[in-house]
């Protein structure tokens, strides 16, 4: 089973917000995960993005892959 680290949009129309989940690679995107990581929100006037440092480093020492996106967000959010 090859778990990946990707967004899953759970925000309304016009108004996204997504959470950072680690999920099975083989699940579709708005299917079952595993684990919460952290939370994206691209919409307010700084772009909010929290993830649980702990649990991220757990699941890529597993093996987890991360998204092109939630890497790109992790280097930003490590740069400040």
């Amino acid at each position: 089973m090859a778990v990946k680290i990707r967004l899953t949009r759970i925000g309304s129309h016009k108004k996204p917000f997504y959470r950072i989940v680690a999920a099975s690679g083989e699940k579709a995107v708005q299917k079952k995960f595993i684990e919460i990581l952290g939370t994206y929100n691209p919409c307010s006037n700084t772009a909010q993005f929290t993830i649980d440092k702990d649990k991220f480093d757990k699941w890529i020492s597993l093996g987890a892959k991360p998204s092109d996106t939630v890497m790109s967000l992790v280097k930003k959010q490590q740069g400040k």
